[in-house]
């Protein structure tokens, strides 16, 4: 038993060598009569995420080894983070996944293009590096179908790790980008009570919150175009209650907003919406010549309010 955990400590421990430091998990203490299977059925809701505990806690070295009470697991989750001003999805790769080369796979996650900088106050998730410990000789392709269900991700997984096609063998590590890794309520429960929040799936309501914006982005905007400038007001104002939308998104709204006011001849409210677009957009141009008088009066723009 000695030995076996101390081959644990030494796999564990290349694992955590070959990670960088922004690796998201919370731990789960095993209880008599637990199985990695209801483990991962509890946390994930899916009985075939054991695999994913097997490789995160190296119980697969040297031929597997079974769980005990008292044993500590590691729980994988996605992070979140919120954009700031001049982040690329390279930086934020080199950041939290090691490397500048991984923003594409980071961008992917999020549904986007590595050469489309993300939205400044994005909420996007970051995949958990799982660390695979090569038991024998491997190769990128054979790695990838244990973890994706497309074989386009073993050409994703080659560029990820360096590995160039050449095959692997004993003692390599490789890290495996985990995106789809949903919690079920109780595991959001216990990643919150791992201070894990901001760590996990539990901290994607913003998220969440701008993914129903910008499904409705398009509506608000063809109420506006059709004259419907009440209702322009009244979603408008319902998306921006949603929660932490992106910079771009607040700045889409108010513009609008402004727009439906300024018809509705709410000159003040009309105003202060036009403050709120200008400062979330400072290179927005109004000029007079492709701007309404009455848009250019409520913000500012001209010296006496058109009537």
């Amino acid at each position: 038993m000695r030995a076996i955990a101390q081959w644990m400590a030494i796999t564990l421990g290349l694992a955590i060598a070959m990670t960088p430091a922004n690796t998201q998990a919370f731990t789960h203490v095993v209880k008599q009569g637990e199985t990695l299977a209801g483990i991962a059925e509890r946390y994930y809701g899916r009985i075939h995420f054991e695999r994913i505990l097997v490789y995160a806690n190296g119980l697969d070295a040297s031929g597997g080894f079974p769980i005990v009470p008292g044993m500590r697991l590691e729980i994988p989750a996605v992070t979140h983070h919120r954009v700031l001003f001049g982040e690329t999805w390279q930086t934020l790769a080199r950041d939290y996944l090691g490397e500048l080369r991984r923003g594409d796979v980071l961008a992917k996650a999020n549904g986007a293009n590595s050469w489309v900088a993300p939205a400044d106050g994005a909420d996007i998730i970051v995949p958990y590096n799982l660390p695979f410990l090569v038991q024998q000789r491997e190769t990128a392709p054979s790695i990838a179908k244990r973890f994706y269900p497309d074989q386009d991700s073993a050409w994703m997984l080659d560029q990820y790790n360096g590995i160039a096609g050449k095959a692997l063998q004993r003692g390599d590590v490789v890290l495996v980008p985990l995106s789809d890794l949903p919690l079920t309520e109780e595991g959001k429960k216990q990643a919150r009570a791992a201070e894990a929040m901001v760590r996990s799936e539990g901290g994607g309501a913003a998220r969440e919150a701008q993914r129903a914006v910008g499904a409705e982005l398009p509506q608000l905007l063809a109420e506006l175009r059709g004259g419907h400038y009440l209702a322009s007001v009244v979603r408008g104002n319902r998306l921006l209650a949603m929660g932490d939308l992106t910079v771009t998104q607040v700045a889409d709204i108010h513009r609008v907003l402004t727009e439906a006011y300024v018809a509705l001849n709410a000159v003040g409210l009309a105003t202060a919406s036009c403050e709120k677009w200008l400062a979330a957009d400072p290179e927005v141009e109004l000029d007079e010549y492709g701007t309404s008088p009455k848009i250019l009066a409520a913000c500012g723009k001209r010296d006496e309010v058109v009537p």
